[in-house]
């Protein structure tokens, strides 16, 4: 094993409980880097997470300073040596990766690599990520109980990192199940509150002919009815507003709703976003919750076998959402006539409540796309 000493044993076993430890995937990806880098001795190291379009998910490096990685720029795309990494078995152990014909694209401000030594992540035939190190400190490279080291390594690291993946999916879950209680327990409360609302008024409008001071009792209590199923109404909105779009964002948010319904449904459910960085919470919360509803209904209703949401930036600054299947699709106007309206309306609420519009594509048999554009603010 690793150097034949029980210091090197002790060094991996206390890296494997620490990843072991982890429950949140940034928190292990963190973990499985500085760990590679600490074990083998290395002055780099780097996990890339691929998404579904050429590029890295996440992208997380140890021994490049915070200052380096913003000059670096963008994260890297799955290319040249990155690549291999993700498309073979075993690892790949370079004297010097700068002489690979493969070597390719590096950012004029990343830091000079020479000796290179790298693996991907597997959990099956799933490629979870790829694990890179650089610059061996020693005088003669990564060795072959450096890639042992780091083949056991990458092997736990899968397992953490799926685990930590399913803590993620059981959360999120646990929260949409909490959205659901609070949503059943605001209709409960409303709709008593609406009735009894209702009642006083009918009351209020028996009494103004023949006892016009009870009436206006009964107006006053219609008031405070009002006032307070606007209170309820307000809180539960406020409540059922998704701590991580306040956390992460609208993207990040997005992604992860999607990954995790990808995860639940036959239908392949992908995310692609294009420029859109930091809009208005307003503006956020309503994109989120139009997403939701159209990727409801084209996962329970469109018999779709495939689903995508993008979102990229308009031409005026704003943004411009899509929720497009590839299910039976429906007439928009007879669904209108039929009065049902698969949540359409409230979609359109949802638009013009931050001065953006909502579209409906659809055709019998040719799928359905909701678009839904805001603009800059």
């Amino acid at each position: 094993m690793y150097g034949g000493t029980r210091s090197g044993l002790a060094a991996v076993s206390t890296a494997l409980l620490a990843m072991s430890r982890r429950l949140e995937v940034r928190d292990v990806l963190r973990t499985i880097v500085v760990s590679a880098r600490e074990l083998l001795d290395a002055e780099y190291a780097a996990l890339g997470v691929p998404d579904d379009h050429g590029g890295f998910a996440q992208f997380v490096v140890d021994g490049v300073s915070a200052e380096q990685w913003r000059a670096i720029g963008p994260l890297p795309r799955q290319h040249g040596i990155l690549a291999a990494m993700l498309h073979q078995d075993g690892p790949q152990r370079l004297a010097d990766v700068r002489q690979d014909p493969r070597f390719e694209g590096w950012p004029s401000a990343h830091p000079e690599m020479s000796d290179f030594l790298g693996l991907p992540v597997r959990d099956g035939e799933e490629i979870l990520g790829a694990l890179f190190l650089a610059n061996k400190k020693g005088p003669h490279g990564f060795t072959d109980e450096d890639e042992e080291l780091l083949s056991l390594l990458a092997q736990h690291a899968a397992i953490a990192l799926t685990n930590a993946r399913l803590y993620e999916r059981s959360r999120e879950l646990t929260i949409a199940e909490e959205r659901s209680r609070l949503a059943h327990e605001l209709h409960d409360a409303v709709s008593q509150k609406l009735f009894s609302l209702r009642l006083t008024a009918q009351a209020a409008a028996a009494l103004v002919d023949r006892d016009p001071a009870r009436a206006k009792g009964e107006l006053q209590q219609v008031a405070a009815l009002a006032a307070e199923a606007a209170d309820e109404l307000r809180a539960a909105v406020t409540e059922l507003r998704p701590a991580a779009l306040d956390e992460d964002g609208l993207v990040a948010t997005l992604r992860t709703h999607v990954h995790v319904l990808d995860r639940a449904h036959t239908a392949h459910v992908t995310f692609t976003c294009d420029g859109v960085r930091a809009l208005p919470a307003t503006q956020e919360d309503a994109l989120l919750r139009v997403a939701q509803e159209a990727l409801h209904n084209a996962l329970r209703h469109s018999d779709a076998d495939r689903v995508e949401v993008t979102l990229a930036r308009s031409g005026s600054g704003g943004a411009v959402l899509k929720v497009t299947d590839s299910g039976k699709g429906f007439d928009p106007k007879s669904v209108r006539r039929a009065g049902r309206h698969l949540g359409l309306v409230s979609m359109r609420d949802r638009a013009s409540g931050v001065g953006g519009r909502l579209t409906v594509h659809s055709e019998p048999g040719k799928g359905t796309t909701i678009e839904m554009e805001v603009p800059g603010g």
